[in-house]
């Protein structure tokens, strides 16, 4: 086992991950002071749980996060790995490496890992325990656990001894024992209390049990047969309410179905309504459909008049290239007549240069033969004669020159007019095309606008319609709960009418006083108490509660009145009721205003009814001396305070009578015949309410209505527009692009001209420049051939005395000569006009190719233009022909759309007859209900006593039925029963259950007290025995610690003595431990007495003692050499160097003799705050070196 690896990120001066690997040999850390490597040491502390801030180096945990620097932001969190060897199983691990993990982040949490999975400290305390690798452990060795070890202070002394000796476990242990064991001598007082409490309470509890068990007996007595009485009265009145449910029954099926019938109706208008809605959505894709057609056909229109206008424009050029072509043939064929015009004058000129030759040398030899003595003369003139028959030659070449620049001259401006003519007419087109095309693009512009304005508008009327919609649902559905609810309202009205005019819930005695009265066969009968008052909603339970059942007692004029309705009833066997003379009835009512005053009460039940005033003494009677109550707890402090004097009811429904007996439970609500009136009441107003509601609604529904098809109209309206707009746009698009194209053919042509209008003004301005040339050249041949014979003339002059024969001869040899130097220039120039002239033929014969190229090239494109407008049609074809199928889908879907509207109208007219059926129906089922109520309202007033009494249902009542034989003895026996339950008093019920709870109670924590009294001694037996055990092992691992010690002492001071001392031997386990050390040559033993770093060196001896006897997998020494001279060190390292192959050691230290010693070098620098690792194999550098 060894340490593998240590990985810190974000601890103390490690912003970034850092990884430092080790191997089992001798590690040393090197740096300057400030650059962190003992953070290193730290960091291992830290992960093997360290808590301490001060063994940290920090004032609060926060501090071991990185803070931040000026190259780097804080950081959230620290988190060190440490990875352990486990290859020999040492730590209890199915892995091969033990990988320990903390991280703590800022807001104070904490997270511990081992192999990556989240553990408490606790169990890293635990798996560490014994290693010497624990908190408290010797494998991290530090100047202040130097500093430890050799202080005065025992317990920290004792607890590296105690770790070094193996009994950190049991020690653990041993306190876990013992703070159950203080634990359990707690409980056990805290058990021995609460059974003293218990005992105190047992006995009454019994006494009181055994009385209220008696009175439960004669309760079950007294139930069971007013149980039996009631369930007789029940099954005489099952009959009737069976015939009622049998008829109600049969009438709710048929309401059920006509329902049925009228939701069927309402789904199927509904559906209607959204088939419509689909076939609107239906009808507006097609007509997006046919407008995407009708768009793309107006496009494909487009297109195909663009490719017509660019065939006609090739066409025109066509047109035109032809004509020129034409004119080039015209002029090189004119110029090729010249040309064989000048070649047939040259042989012309050749046969007669020919003959003058011959002639002139005839001449010639007949000139030599006369005048041999005037050669030289001769041959002056001749030369000058020569001479001036060349210039004269050159000035004829220069003439005809002249003359074939003019001629070409006169075709190039008449072509150069044409061509400006052409070019003057193109820029004025392709004018009126931009500012066409302007007009077409602010036409294009102003439509967008126009069309984005109106798809705002539409969307905002598809915004407005939808909401105008939902709001028109909303009421419609609004409207149709609301006509339920009044029609409900209206049923129950009808009902609660019926049942006050049959005076439905009285007895029957009451109701045919009342059907007598209303006859008029008795006279002066007022009506029932319930007639005559009313009162809030508040307080109709509690009015109710209080008048009982005299709110069927009937009110009369006079004692007379009353004696004549009883002789009635008497005659008719109807049965008996009470009447309540006016004259006759008098009452008071409680006066003390301090009742008021009391907590929870509301008033005396007088004030709190409405009634004329008439009759003040009959409700002055029945409610004078009856007060409400909020609640049970408030009355029943009333009733305290005022020793039972008033008969109090609570809102709820529950009574304390005068003198203290209590009546309560639940009640029905809403069954009574006070309730019924008041329900009666409010049900009138409701009604009248929901047909004030139902009118609004109505005129609220009919104007969202009105307003959606209004919005929808203007929507279609907009959306038509919007079309329309769409298809203009897309018209203006097209022909803006189809001048575009146009524009482009004609600047094309434009440019064309252009080119050949500067083409033929250079060709004109080079003719002008030649002819030019020409004529200052043939006025210089002119000069100086006038000038050459002036000078032949002189020298003829001064020999014309003397060759007067010659004379002739001359004369006519110098007009040969002359003649043929004419015909010689004339030939030379006329080779050259050829030249000219063919030049002239080859430029237009390139021109020609050009020509004839571009219009092969325009007769192809013509071609290609021809099948794209083919293609095109047929896709026209195609197109109009799907815009046809889609007008026939419209108008498919627009037919469907008005036989679903049929449909639903006649749906709707079918639900509104179904509807009024419904009504009637209700009104027929509300007729039942009025019966039905009438027969169960006495059986639920049996009911409720059930339940009131005995919280009983009718089936569990049935099953607790006794046959009563006799019904006068099992009213006899009820008397009894009372009678002897009185005798009783008031019994404490809850005695037997507390009686039962405190018993077991009492028991259970008698048997708790034992066995805590029983763990108490399994705990002393288990301390003794720990304790045992870890004297034990102590004594053993001190003395053989101590034999180390010495050996190790000596091997390093080399010499002297050493020892470790108990100053208690008899307490072993927390006796003090001394250590004395005699260095060579001292004589001292006490260590407060050596110098600094013979201390250190005694607590290195000692440490290296503890190392040998439990070598521990690793150990990181921080600096413990800081103290010790270089001799020291050196003894310090050589022993590090000799116990390395038993235990792995990391040395931070920053002396030499150490750092020689050590196999691996890591070194740590600083930079803005953040240290940085660097790694030196010392072996591998020597070998290298």
């Amino acid at each position: 086992m060894y340490l593998k690896a240590l990985e810190i990120q974000g601890f103390k001066s490690f912003p970034e991950k850092v990884t430092l690997s080790f191997e089992k040999n001798l590690t040393a850390i090197v740096g300057p002071n400030g650059s962190g490597k003992s953070n290193i040491s730290d960091a291992i502390t830290w992960v093997m749980g360290e808590q301490r801030t001060r063994t940290l180096r920090g004032s609060k945990m926060e501090d071991v996060i990185f803070g931040g620097s000026e190259l780097r932001n804080q950081l959230s969190f620290a988190q060190v790995t440490l990875i352990i060897d486990n290859s020999d199983k040492i730590f209890d691990i199915d892995t091969s490496d033990l990988m320990i993990t903390r991280r703590y982040y800022r807001s104070g949490e904490s997270e511990y890992y081992i192999n990556k999975k989240l553990v408490r400290l606790k169990d890293i305390y635990e798996i560490l325990m014994d290693t010497g690798l624990g908190r408290d452990g010797y494998s991290i060795i530090g100047q202040g656990r130097v500093e430890e070890i050799i202080s005065s202070k025992g317990t920290e002394r004792r607890e590296i001894f105690e770790e070094a000796a193996g009994i950190s476990k049991f020690r653990h242990r041993k306190e876990e024992a013992e703070r159950k064991l203080e634990k359990t001598d707690a409980d056990i007082i805290r058990v021995g209390d609460k059974i003293a409490e218990l005992e105190i309470q047992v006995e009454p509890l019994h006494k009181q049990a055994e009385t209220a068990k008696k009175y439960l007996i004669l309760r079950d007595e007294l139930r069971g047969l007013e149980i039996s009485l009631w369930m007789d009265s029940l099954d005489r009145l099952a009959a009737r309410n069976l015939e009622i449910s049998s008829e109600y029954s049969e009438a709710k099926q048929r309401l059920e179905l006509l329902k049925s019938d009228l939701e069927l109706l309402y789904l199927n208008s509904s559906e209607y309504s959204g088939e419509i809605r689909q076939k609107d959505i239906d009808c507006e894709n097609i007509r997006t459909d046919i407008a995407a057609v009708e768009a793309l056909i107006s496009e494909s229109e487009s297109a195909v008049a663009v490719m017509r206008a660019n065939r006609e424009g090739a066409l025109e050029s066509i047109s035109r290239i032809e004509n020129e072509l034409a004119d080039i043939r015209i002029r090189t064929s004119a110029i090729s007549e010249q040309i064989d015009q000048k070649r047939s004058r040259i042989l012309q000129i050749d046969k007669l240069n020919e003959a003058l030759t011959e002639r002139i040398a005839a001449v010639r030899l007949q000139n030599d033969e006369t005048s041999a003595g005037t050669n030289e003369a001769e041959q002056r003139i001749t030369q000058l004669l020569s001479m001036a028959a060349s210039y004269e030659s050159s000035l004829k070449a220069a003439q005809a020159r002249i003359a074939a620049i003019d001629a070409s001259q006169d075709d190039l401006a008449i072509r150069y007019k044409t061509q400006l003519e052409a070019l003057t007419d193109s820029t004025n087109k392709l004018k009126a095309a931009y500012e066409d095309q302007k007009s077409k693009k602010a036409s294009l512009d102003n439509a967008r606008d126009t069309h984005l304005s109106l798809n705002n508008v539409i969307r905002g009327l598809d915004l407005k319609s939808e909401s105008k919609k939902i709001k028109a649902d909303k009421l419609n559905h609004e409207l149709a709960e609301l006509r339920l609810k009044r029609s409900a309202a209206r049923s129950q009205i009808s009902l609660l009418n019926e049942m006050e005019k049959e005076y439905e819930g009285f007895s029957k005695a009451v109701q045919m006083v009342m059907r007598e009265s209303q006859r008029g066969s008795l006279k002066n009968i007022d009506g029932t108490v319930a007639d005559l008052i009313s009162t809030n909603d508040e307080y109709t339970v509690a009015i109710e509660t209080a008048l009982g059942n005299s709110l069927q007692s009937i009110v009369v004029a006079r004692e007379e009145d009353g004696k004549a309705a009883i002789n009635m009833l008497r005659r008719n066997d109807a049965g008996r009721a009470t009447f309540l003379p006016l004259t006759a009835i008098k009452g008071n009512v409680i006066q003390e205003k301090a009742i008021k005053s009391e907590p929870g009460v509301h008033d005396v039940a007088y004030n709190l009814v409405r009634f004329d005033s008439k009759y003040d003494g009959i409700f002055a009677n029945l409610l004078g001396r009856t007060i409400v109550s909020e609640d049970l707890d408030s009355a029943i402090l009333l009733s305290r305070k005022h020793s039972g004097k008033y008969r109090i009811v609570t809102l709820d429904g529950q009574i304390i009578n005068a003198g203290g007996s209590m009546t309560g439970g639940s009640s029905a609500r809403n069954v009574g015949i006070l309730s019924r009136a008041n329900e009666l009441k409010r049900l009138i107003d409701e009604e009248a309410n929901y047909e004030k509601s139902q009118s609004e609604l109505e005129r609220k529904h009919s104007d969202a209505e009105r307003e959606l098809s209004a919005i929808l109209f203007e929507a279609e309206t907009a959306k038509t527009e919007s079309r329309l707009i769409s298809d203009e746009i897309l018209r203006l698009e097209t022909e803006i692009k189809q001048g575009e194209m146009l524009i482009k053919t004609m600047e094309d042509n434009r440019k064309s001209l252009e080119d050949s209008v500067v083409n033929t003004k250079k060709m004109l301005d080079i003719g002008k420049e030649e002819r030019t040339s020409c004529e200052q050249q043939s006025l210089e041949y002119e000069r100086l051939a006038a000038e050459k014979r002036s000078d032949a003339e002189k020298e003829a002059e001064g020999q014309r005395g003397l060759r007067s024969l010659l004379d002739d001869i001359s004369a006519k040899m110098s007009d040969m000569i002359s003649e043929r130097s004419s015909l010689l220039a004339e030939k030379e120039a006329t080779e050259r006009a050829i030249e000219e002239f063919q030049n002239l033929i080859n430029g237009f014969n390139v021109d020609f190719d050009d020509k004839a190229t571009h219009l092969a090239a325009l007769r192809t494109q013509i071609g290609t233009i021809d099948d794209e407008i083919r293609i095109a049609a047929e896709k026209l074809n195609e197109y109009r022909i799907s815009a046809s199928l889609n007008r026939e889908k419209l108008s498919a879907a627009l037919s469907e759309k008005l036989e679903y509207e049929s449909k639903r109208e006649r749906c709707e007219k079918s639900a509104q007859e179904k509807s009024r059926t419904l009504m009637e129906m209700e009104r027929s089922i509300s007729l039942l209900e009025q019966k039905k109520l009438s027969a169960e309202l006495e059986e639920r007033q049996i009911i409720d006593k059930l339940w009131d009494n005995y919280e009983l249902s009718r089936t569990a009542a049935q099953k607790l039925r006794r046959e009563n034989e006799n019904s006068a003895k099992a009213q006899k026996r009820l008397a009894e029963i009372r009678r002897e339950m009185s005798g009783l008093g008031t019994p404490n019920l809850g005695a037997i259950e507390e009686f039962e709870r405190v018993n077991s109670r009492y028991l259970f924590l008698t048997d708790q007290r034992d066995d805590i009294t029983r763990s108490k001694k399994e705990l002393e037996s288990i301390i003794r025995d720990i304790t045992s055990q870890m004297k034990e092992i102590f004594s053993r691992e001190f003395t053989a610690i101590n034999t180390a010690f010495a050996e190790t002492f000596s091997e390093l001071f080399g010499g002297g003595k050493a020892e470790l001392v108990l100053e208690d031997e008899d307490d072993v386990l927390g006796s003090n431990i001394e250590i004395r050390a005699q260095p060579p040559g001292k004589t001292t033993k006490t260590l407060t007495l050596l110098s600094g770093g013979e201390r250190a060196f005694v607590a290195i001896a000692l440490y290296f003692a503890i190392l040998r006897v439990r070598p521990a997998p690793f150990c990181v020494l921080d600096e413990i050499d800081t103290a010790l001279d270089e001799k020291n060190v050196e003894r310090f390292a050589s022993y590090l160097r000799s116990i390395s192959d038993k235990t792995q050691f990391l040395v931070i230290t920053h002396r030499r003799g150490t750092m020689e010693e050590a196999d691996v070098l890591f070194g740590v620098t600083m930079q803005g705050g953040i240290s940085k690792i660097l790694s030196i194999d010392l072996e591998e550098a020597l070998k290298k070196l």
